[in-house]
């Protein structure tokens, strides 16, 4: 079947923009029901059922009464504030007889209010803001003051009631990730759903600036939803086609994008636009309800000069304030670790009154005393001098690039004036001519920069981790946390990335903006980024930047803190709840091809898989499994799928088995040994039995990787460190440490090794480690992580192929 091409929405978006202007003109944000069918009807989509809008106190005529066609007609209460009409009573089917329709409006105009103030008294919490501290008749009186009348619709039967067959479609503005598209289960239980079933499988979202309607709609097929929609499932029939819905999402996705707060012509943004549900007749999608926000964009300011990003991390003179000459503050700690790390000391300045030089580097009075403009300028002071030490630093043109090492710079409430104002003194030197210096933090902890030659942690050298002697990898370490990244390297000093730059408050440079460097950088291949939360509209430069990173063939880690789900309000559509803070993160920054970790150890792996495996093909997901100890087999095919990622056993060609069956004759193990995947080669399979196994495992061009169970606690392996028995000494160049240290380099896949064993065994894990072979100390986590790692880089491999294809002519 051929790939359906995305559809070209035809919006009529001047009639679009008169609906939120005559909205507004009525001192509204926000569109009644019926102006979002007229939006839905100019925006290109299905055409909404016929309504007709009665309006509080009007006495309408049995003939408009008698406008619509059917046995039946809704009528539903039009308010600003009532968002959730069947909670409070107001929707309801009535015959379609005029008598019928004025006696149900007019209890609804009595009925409805009281139902909205009994659900507000008893969640008080998520009144909208004009109802909080009302109660009791006052409520009642308030709600039904801002009940505009009725809406007589035409009832238009589903073609099917049954689970699934109704479809929530949203899009909304977010704070750090700009416009998102959501799609899913619809209907009064679309948050349920959301919460039970698994990841991915009830709701969908995604950055609108960048997907598309076909795209989205690939990621749409992944639900429960379409599978229900498009027949696929027992009992049911299709009632939608994959035209209609890449027609309804690219429509929501242009709209979305058209009035958005990075479109600079947009006259609104929409802040939310939800239709809950989608209903299903005769192959139409008929909305039954829908709810949009909207707002004056707001002034953008003035851009970073990012460019100095480079004197930062690449600097040839640096000064350092807040230096101590009689004990060891964290400015004399920094300035040790910038010569410890090799930085030339005649290229090192210390600003400090009164004193000529410290450890041999030389001192000046203040800042106007520097002369030229240094490239970095490491400010290590109380965070209360801060601000005027900002100002004249930009006044002074002293620096092209600043780092703040401080706290106290937005983290209390005491604390926030303060950050404000350096935040507002740096945002008017990038309005001016030459931008200005780049600022890194405040409260970070340093930059460790190995191409720069530089380290300004404020960590004693006898308390840092023990960073890999030799050359380090091509990878850059980005943390909003300092201590994250700390503890992340002491857990695990074989990481050795190039950079380590802890970004802290994110008073001016972002995780975008150092994302968007180490993108373009010839520098490294591999980027891990721990972030805790995105500056405004910071989360989609973020993931502009990782797409561009993987473009490039880079690979991206991320590990996003704080999971808590949003705050639900009675005020907002379902929309928001449904794709909650964390939810919008993970699915966006996957989408632009990053791999996001789950848990702190998670990370770690990721982390030195992608640093050890950059250069490995990775052809598909399909696993070879080998190991002596059968519970380690079994545990590794158990291990392959998740609700994130999904390997296969690979299936050995005949070539590979009759390989594997003269290797498992030639050890007198052929009467113990089935040959099959996963291959379980039993405790008395040797050194050599283990090593040859993986290699004609991996040379199988159906096999895409290998896990293998070392078995270290075999009899017959070499495994042990100055053992009393020396054919057990993993030093003996026939061990497996030694095999697998020449093997692994040779071959095209990832393979990855397991040590299950006690601390007895640390010695060949390290020994492994040092040797940089990927070793784990149980099976399922090392199948879960070379999965994950897996998937992702074959996502990545599809984002470069489907970026290929748009360019071709």
């Amino acid at each position: 079947m051929e790939p359906i091409q995305d559809i070209d929405a035809t919006i009529d978006y001047k009639a679009v923009t008169g609906l939120f202007q005559h909205a507004r003109e009525q001192g509204r944000d926000s569109l009644f029901e019926y102006e979002v069918y007229d939006l839905l009807r100019f925006s290109g989509a299905e055409t909404p059922p016929g309504t007709q809008f009665l309006a509080r106190g009007a006495k309408p005529s049995d003939q408009a009464l008698a406008s619509m066609p059917g046995d039946r007609v809704v009528l539903k209460i039009v308010s600003r504030t009532i968002v959730h009409k069947t909670e409070a009573g107001g929707v309801r089917i009535v015959d379609n007889q005029p008598d019928k329709i004025r006696s149900a409006m007019r209890r609804m105009l009595y009925e409805v209010p009281e139902n909205a103030a009994s659900v507000i008294e008893r969640d008080p919490a998520h009144a909208p803001a004009e109802y909080q501290g009302l109660s009791g008749d006052a409520l009642v009186a308030a709600i039904a003051e801002d009940v505009h009348g009725v809406l007589l619709v035409r009832y238009m039967p589903p073609d099917s009631e049954a689970f699934g067959n109704e479809l929530i479609v949203g899009i909304r503005r977010t704070r750090e990730f700009g416009m998102i598209i959501s799609a899913g289960l619809g209907g009064t239980d679309t948050e349920l759903y959301a919460s039970r079933f698994r990841k991915g499988q009830a709701v969908v979202a995604a950055s609108t600036a960048m997907t598309d309607g076909c795209a989205f709609f690939e990621l749409f097929k992944s639900t429960i939803s379409y599978r229900k929609l498009a027949g696929l499932t027992r009992g049911q029939r299709r009632i939608v086609t994959d035209e209609q819905l890449i027609e309804c999402f690219a429509s929501f996705i242009e709209m979305a994008n058209h009035y958005s707060p990075e479109n600079p012509a947009a006259p609104f943004v929409i802040d939310e636009l939800e239709i809950n549900p989608f209903a299903f007749t005769d192959y139409l999608m008929v909305p039954l309800d829908g709810l949009c926000r909207f707002s004056l964009p707001a002034q953008c300011g003035a851009g970073r000069p990012v460019a100095r990003i480079g004197n930062l991390l690449h600097p040839e003179t640096i000064a350092v304030i807040g230096v101590s000459g009689s004990r060891m503050n964290f400015g004399r700690i920094i300035l040790n670790n910038i010569l410890a790390q090799g930085f030339p000391q005649k290229n090192v300045t210390v600003i400090k009154p009164g004193t000529d030089e410290i450890d041999s580097v030389h001192c000046v009075p203040d800042i106007a005393s520097l002369g030229n403009r240094v490239d970095l300028l490491v400010v290590a002071v109380k965070s209360t001098q801060v601000p005027d030490l900002v100002d004249e630093v930009i006044r002074r043109d002293a620096a092209a690039s600043v780092m703040l090492i401080p706290g106290g710079m937005g983290e209390t409430e005491e604390s926030r004036e303060r950050a404000r104002a350096v935040i507002r003194r740096i945002g008017e030197a990038h309005a001016e001519p030459d931008g200005g210096p780049v600022f890194l933090g405040g409260n970070c902890m340093g930059v460790i920069s190995r191409p720069g030659g530089y380290d300004t942690w404020f960590v004693p050298k006898e308390k840092m981790p023990p960073l890999n002697p030799g050359k380090h990898h091509r990878a850059a370490f980005v943390s909003q946390s300092g201590a994250f990244m700390l503890t992340r390297l002491s857990q695990c000093p074989r990481l050795n990335p190039a950079y380590m730059v802890s970004v802290g408050n994110q008073t001016d440079l972002t995780l975008g903006d150092m994302m968007a460097w180490f993108a373009d950088s010839d520098e490294v291949d591999v980027i891990a980024i721990y972030a805790e939360g995105f500056n405004d509209m910071d989360g989609l430069a973020f993931c502009r930047a990782v797409r561009r990173a993987v473009l490039a063939d880079k690979q991206v880690i991320v590990y996003k803190a704080g999971r808590t789900p949003e705050g639900k309000s009675a005020t907002s559509g379902h929309t928001a709840s449904l794709a909650g803070d964390y939810m919008v993160c993970e699915s966006c920054v996957r989408q632009a091809g990053a791999v996001v970790a789950r848990s702190f150890t998670e990370f770690e792996n990721l982390f030195l898989l992608a640093e050890r495996l950059h250069h490995k093909a990775v052809r598909g997901n399909r696993l070879a499994a080998v190991s002596g100890a059968g519970f380690e087999a079994v545990g590794m095919a158990d291990a392959i799928r998740s609700d994130d990622y999904r390997m296969e056993l690979a299936v050995p060609s005949p070539a590979t088995c009759t390989a594997l069956a003269e290797l498992i004759r030639s050890k007198g193990l052929d009467s113990l040994v089935t040959i099959k995947n996963p291959l379980d080669i039993t405790p008395g399979a040797d050194d050599e039995a283990h090593a040859e196994a993986v290699r004609i495992m991996a040379n199988d061009p159906d096999v895409d990787a290998v896990v293998v169970g070392l078995d270290p606690m075999s009899p017959v392996m070499r495994t042990l460190i100055n053992p009393e028995n020396a054919t057990r000494s993993l030093d003996d160049e026939r061990s497996i440490a030694a095999r697998m240290t020449r093997l692994v380099p040779e071959l095209d896949v990832p393979v990855v090794a397991v040590v299950d064993a006690g601390h007895q065994y640390d010695p060949l894990v390290n020994h492994l480690k040092d040797e940089k072979v990927c070793v784990f100390r149980t099976s399922d986590q090392a199948v879960a992580a070379i999965a994950q790692y897996m998937d992702a880089r074959l996502h990545a491999d599809r984002i470069r192929a489907l970026a290929r294809n748009r360019e071709k002519p």
